[in-house]
């Protein structure tokens, strides 16, 4: 098949983006203990800059929110001079720059809160592969549920954290409910076990996202802010019966919002659901008219697919682009690929398997 429609401009809100070719958000760890970016990032980024929209590493909202070693935040101000290096750098490509915004919720440890523990919607420990901590490696541990208060809190967190990419210099954020991180904890019945007003019903646990939809625009407009769904995501520990179910109320209550995109893990590249039947682009479509941004695992030809079907009008890459740092040309041009079969350096600290991936035109 020939590729035409990935390299078709887009009008995204007042963004004219100048294919449909879009940068995954990908944590990557080169944040160092304090979190804060770097002129190493700023490049990273700039060399992606071809796509037609980027989308940051997941960025934390609040110490709590933190759970991965290295990754980058959204919390202080040295923080915001970090990212404002980033968003600097690649102003003059004229590729805007969404911050993905995060919180790990239970999929963290003890080690990264000074021994207090990780929280949740409910006290349900993800049973998994141990996860890596800044003191080792260590198994998980049983969350504590949120209070009230807390998820109070946590809502204005996300509002100061939108607040901090505006003045970062950021052309909007994405807020994650997907993979198994906090809103998706909220969402998913296997996770939420609550009895109060976030749990329960459909709109109880659509609420805490609701909630933080609202505090995010009231920073930013709403063709500014973006939101990710995993609705077939088993990553973390997830997959409740009722998932098709939770994510087509969410994306009724999401279409109200007029939000710059809706951003999807697609079932059918994803493959399976242990829960049942995979959640398709399609069905999101049918209840969604705004602009749907797919990804998981795409080739160009299965990305063409999907946005010659009506079912996206954007595609989103992911580790092809770490290996690969001007996809969109090869993607145009036919030509070959950098294959990502060494992962080995994809999460350390410095510019090795990160920023010293070549471009096809100066490859030996």
């Amino acid at each position: 098949m020939a590729a035409h429609k990935l390299f078709e401009p887009l009008q995204m809100g007042d963004f004219e983006l100048k294919n449909r070719i879009v940068l995954a958000p990908m944590t990557r760890g080169r944040a160092g203990a304090e979190r804060i970016a770097n002129e190493l990032m700023a490049e990273y980024y700039f060399q992606r800059a071809s796509a037609g929209l980027l989308i940051t590493e997941a960025t934390v909202v609040s110490a709590q929110g933190n759970g991965w070693v290295g990754s980058p935040g959204i919390y202080t101000g040295k923080m915001v001079e970090g990212w404002q290096i980033v968003t600097q750098k690649l102003k003059p490509t004229g590729t805007p720059i969404f911050l993905q915004l995060w919180h790990c919720g239970r999929a963290s440890h003890s080690d990264f809160h000074n021994g207090a523990l990780p929280v949740s919607a409910s006290a349900v420990k993800l049973n998994g592969d141990q996860i890596q901590t800044p003191l080792g490696k260590k198994d998980y541990e049983t969350p504590r549920a949120m209070t009230v208060d807390d998820i109070m809190a946590t809502v204005n967190d996300y509002r100061a954290a939108a607040v901090n990419a505006r003045e970062a210099g950021f052309s909007g954020v994405e807020v994650h409910s997907a993979n198994g991180y906090l809103i998706n904890q909220f969402l998913d019945s296997k996770t939420n076990l609550r009895t109060d007003q976030y749990g329960g019903s459909l709109e109880n646990k659509y609420r805490f996202l609701k909630e933080v939809m609202a505090a995010v625009l009231e920073v930013w407009p709403s063709q500014r802010v973006g939101v990710r769904l995993s609705p077939n995501g088993v990553f973390n520990d997830m997959g409740s019966p009722d998932f098709r179910e939770t994510f087509l109320y969410t994306i009724k209550e999401l279409k109200k919002l007029n939000l710059a995109y809706v951003h999807i893990m697609d079932g059918l590249a994803f493959g399976f659901h242990e829960q049942g039947e995979p959640m398709t682009l399609a069905e999101f479509r049918a209840e969604y008219d705004g602009i749907i941004m797919g990804n998981c695992g795409y080739t160009r030809e299965t990305a063409e697919e999907r946005l010659e079907a009506g079912q996206a009008n954007l595609a989103a890459f992911g580790r092809p682009f770490i290996t690969n740092p001007d996809l969109p040309e090869r993607l145009k041009n036919n030509w070959p690929l950098t294959p990502y079969e060494d992962m080995s350096l994809w999460y350390t600290s410095g510019a090795q398997g990160y920023t010293d991936y070549t471009s096809y035109k100066t490859d030996p």
